[in-house]
């Protein structure tokens, strides 16, 4: 499998999606990573399910709870990315929550991301202050980066600080908001893109949250390095499944 690093050194433009692990099926996690690595996807953000998904609108909720019912868990999860890791060549990187890791056990679930091969995750709720303090160490152990998100109300000095412990990359919400598209991308955006652009971070910029086509995929990418899409492939997985998965992505990148 690729590092992320690796994929910002060979292309620009660099396109993620999101999905959430069992949705729509159980065991349609494996078969949606090979099809977006076969439609060239640069990395794969796999979802955790979660119960109570604080920084995700109604799309992905929806997806989480179908998971569930499913019968998903992270136990499952784990079994199936493990048992691709010597086939799969693009980077993936499990999205999730605090409350899942401390009840599954850090040192388990971060031994279990090592063994699936994966470097990098996102917690939208990990405080930095306990990042500093206790997971920073815990991550370094067993080689798993953190991705920090900022938004537009985040402070330059806490930017700065999030670009000095990044390793991966910088997940730039597009706004003050939950997942989920919302048509076109606004000059207030923007604004707010052109000022994080012009503080010449050392980390690489992915812009997320409210990406859903190819219009808005390259609008971000004026401004980044570039973004992930989610909920609009997640609706897109509902209507079509996993055979019109291609279709998707070749509209992006065409």
């Amino acid at each position: 499998m690729k590092s992320i690093k690796n994929i910002f050194k060979e292309k620009q433009h660099v396109l993620s999606i999101f999905f959430t692990a069992g949705f729509p099926n159980l065991e349609d996690t494996t078969k949606i990573i090979s099809e977006l690595s076969t439609n060239n996807v640069d990395f794969i953000e796999v979802g955790l399910p979660y119960s109570d998904p604080l920084a995700d609108g109604p799309t992905i909720q929806h997806s989480s709870q179908v998971a569930l019912q499913n019968g998903m868990n992270l136990d499952v999860v784990f079994e199936q990315l493990k048992a691709i890791k010597d086939t799969n060549t693009t980077p993936l990187l499990l999205m999730g929550y605090l409350n899942q890791i401390i009840k599954y056990g850090e040192d388990k679930f971060c031994q279990h991301c090592k063994d699936c091969g994966i470097e990098t995750v996102i917690i939208p709720d990990l405080p930095m202050l306990e990042y500093e303090n206790h997971y920073q160490q815990l991550f370094d152990t067993y080689g798993i980066t953190n991705v920090f998100l900022i938004t537009p109300h985040t402070s330059e000095a806490r930017i700065r600080k999030i670009d000095a412990l990044t390793k991966a990359f910088i997940y730039v919400v597009a706004s003050a908001s939950i997942t989920g598209a919302k048509g076109e991308i606004s000059q207030q955006q923007i604004d707010y893109f052109e000022r994080i652009k012009t503080m010449n971070l050392q980390s690489k910029l992915i812009i997320g949250f409210g990406i859903s086509d190819k219009e808005t995929f390259d609008t971000a990418c004026q401004f980044a390095d570039g973004a992930i899409i989610g909920s609009a492939f997640i609706k897109h997985l509902d209507r079509s499944g996993v055979a019109g998965i291609g279709a998707f992505v070749q509209k992006i990148i065409e």
